[in-house]
């Protein structure tokens, strides 16, 4: 493969050097003995007819295998096609679309400057075959860039979880770490986003009189494959390069059938975010820059605060506000702005939760003036389990020490020094 691959690409070094295939074509012709000289042919014996007759054929046989030959070294340099319903052209010229000083955008951003395929190829460490690959959109499919599982969902029922394997998994963390994480995003907010946790996101909601809790209706699959690639031309990179940039982030929602004897992945809708892609969290957060920004402004006239972690949304009116508690308006502005940006309410997942009851932000309870902590419940149980397992009693069905160490984890976020104890036991109890 690496030998026909490095042949097709001297052919097009060769290409490029003559000028055009046509032109190519004609210099292997002549330098190989193939080109005939068109002469008539009425004077011409049966025996000087047929011998003209064949070297035609050989001519235009060698011409066809040349010709084949020029376009599988076009394919080994650039894209071509990257499947149905995906458009495609080699024409680098610039398009309305453009940003204007694209490349300025891009160096006040401190983000690589790629204007052609084979750079993102250079810096992706891809060949064009296997970034065409990686990129390619198909509706049927025997492999997948992606393996399947599933983890259970806090409100129940399993969540399907698509990570992307090595290569592809490789290519988006550059993806992540070279344009990404440079990307403009809001205060608002705090997922996925270093120095901004669960626990700065509920910190900005202790002491409410009234907590407000929202979620986005089916917030990945809603983000489409084109939505993103706005998101890279917005950056300041031109159509290719922002087209491949999105694809390699994307995937089509796939069921696994049986189909002749054979697992196949079929597509069930155009190309989203898929859950477990590790660039999808920080594409959601520059995607909502403009939400952000207008849910922002309306929270702070109407006396709310606001932060968003991923798909929950968090607005509470502090205990010592002087504004009145407009929950219906608040919900209708948000049902507006989510609708005008492109996003639904997940009108079952609202909550509402007024001073008395237990308020509680990404898994941490805020009430009162303290900093967010987390549950009684969940320290007992922790405490509880770690004390079984010290008595030498089996875990319970389901549970791990893996899992539980998780917990203390978490639990050290905001009470270190318990964390840092269920930790510590938790090791002495595996003889660690």
């Amino acid at each position: 493969m690496s030998e026909k691959l490095s042949r097709y690409e001297q052919i097009w070094q060769a290409i490029e050097k003559a000028g055009s295939v046509n032109a190519y074509v004609r210099e292997q012709m002549q330098k190989n003995g193939f080109m005939v000289a068109r002469r008539p042919t009425d004077n011409m014996s049966k025996s000087e007819l047929e011998k003209y007759r064949q070297e035609l054929k050989k001519e235009a046989a060698e011409q066809r295998r040349l010709n084949k030959e020029a376009w599988q070294a076009y394919k080994s340099k650039h894209i071509v096609h990257l499947g149905e319903g995906i458009y495609w052209t080699d024409d680098t010229s610039e398009d309305q679309w453009d940003v204007p000083n694209a490349n300025k955008r891009l160096l006040e951003n401190q983000l690589p400057a790629l204007t052609k395929v084979a750079q993102l190829c250079e810096a992706l460490n891809l060949s064009v075959n296997e970034l065409r690959w990686l990129c390619y959109q198909r509706e049927v499919t025997e492999k997948s860039h992606y393996t399947r599982f599933e983890i259970p969902k806090r409100s129940g029922g399993m969540r399907a979880i698509w990570a992307p394997l090595p290569k592809l998994k490789q290519a988006q963390h550059w993806i992540l770490h070279e344009i990404l994480d440079r990307l403009v995003v809001h205060g608002s907010a705090h997922g996925f986003i270093s120095g901004r946790s669960i626990a700065s996101n509920a910190a900005e909601h202790t002491n409410s009189q009234v907590l407000v809790k929202v979620d986005i209706e089916n917030f990945f699959p809603t983000i489409s494959w084109k939505r993103v690639k706005g998101v890279f031309r917005k950056a300041g990179y031109p159509e290719q390069i922002a087209t491949l940039l999105a694809l390699l982030c994307t995937e089509s929602p796939r069921e696994i059938v049986e189909h002749e004897g054979k697992q196949v992945y079929v597509a069930l809708a155009d190309r989203c975010l898929p859950q477990g892609a590790p660039t999808s969290p920080a594409l959601t957060n520059a995607l909502c820059l403009r939400l952000d920004r207008r849910l922002t402004g309306f929270a702070q006239k109407a006396g709310w605060r606001y932060t968003r972690y991923a798909d929950d949304l968090t607005f509470s009116l502090p205990a010592n506000s002087k504004h009145p508690a407009e929950i219906s308006r608040l919900l209708g502005t948000l049902k507006r702005v989510l609708g005008e940006e492109g996003f639904n309410l997940n009108e079952k997942k609202t909550r509402v939760i007024r001073k008395g009851n237990v308020q509680a932000v990404t898994g941490l309870v805020v009430n009162g003036e303290q900093a967010p902590r987390v549950s009684r419940e969940l320290k007992r149980q922790m405490r509880a389990a770690v004390h079984n397992l010290k008595q030498g009693k089996t875990l319970p069905e389901g549970e791990s020490i893996q899992r539980l160490r998780g917990y203390a984890a978490y639990i050290a976020m905001t009470d270190r020094e318990l964390g840092a104890s269920l930790l510590n036991q938790l090791q002495q109890t595996q003889g660690v």
